[in-house]
């Protein structure tokens, strides 16, 4: 999911798609979302609750810019938060650009039994986040996550 214009101006969410696919993940869907609370909340939320979705990434909207208003609007829907994210996220991204890793407000938690992972917009970023954490851990974190009580 993604808030740029056209999915032909969403480089971030084209390496996202790749990725998975060419970690042999299938790409259940891919969306576009204006950066507005509602909208993202209710397209995350709709997601996550999708049967055939075992895991939600998002990019763009986690700056501090006015309308970067991902994390509170799906922040909301977590069952569970993943703290860890965040903070490994911002770690590596501070070995790659220094004290502006403070800008990023990258989060992750479980809606529903799925994951979901909200990435800063930028392409450096997201192939940050997708090859260091998301891509190693998303089908543990998936199985975690769906499991029954």
């Amino acid at each position: 999911m993604s808030s740029s214009r056209t999915i032909d101006e969403d480089p971030s969410g084209e390496y996202i798609a790749s990725a998975f696919e060419e970690a042999g993940h299938e790409v259940a869907i891919r969306e576009l979302v204006p950066d507005d609370f509602d909208d993202v909340q209710s397209a995350v939320d709709r997601l996550a609750s999708r049967e055939d979705t075992d895991a939600v990434v998002t990019t763009g909207g986690t700056g501090i810019t006015p309308d970067d208003v991902t994390p509170e609007a799906v922040e909301r829907l977590f069952d569970k938060r993943l703290p860890g994210f965040g903070e490994l996220f911002r770690q590596l991204s501070y070995e790659e650009i220094g004290t502006r890793s403070i800008g990023s407000r990258a989060v992750a938690g479980v809606d529903d039994g799925t994951p979901i992972f909200c990435l800063p917009g930028s392409e450096n970023a997201v192939r940050l986040g997708i090859e260091e954490i998301i891509i190693p851990e998303v089908g543990h974190l998936a199985g975690l996550a769906a499991r029954e009580e």
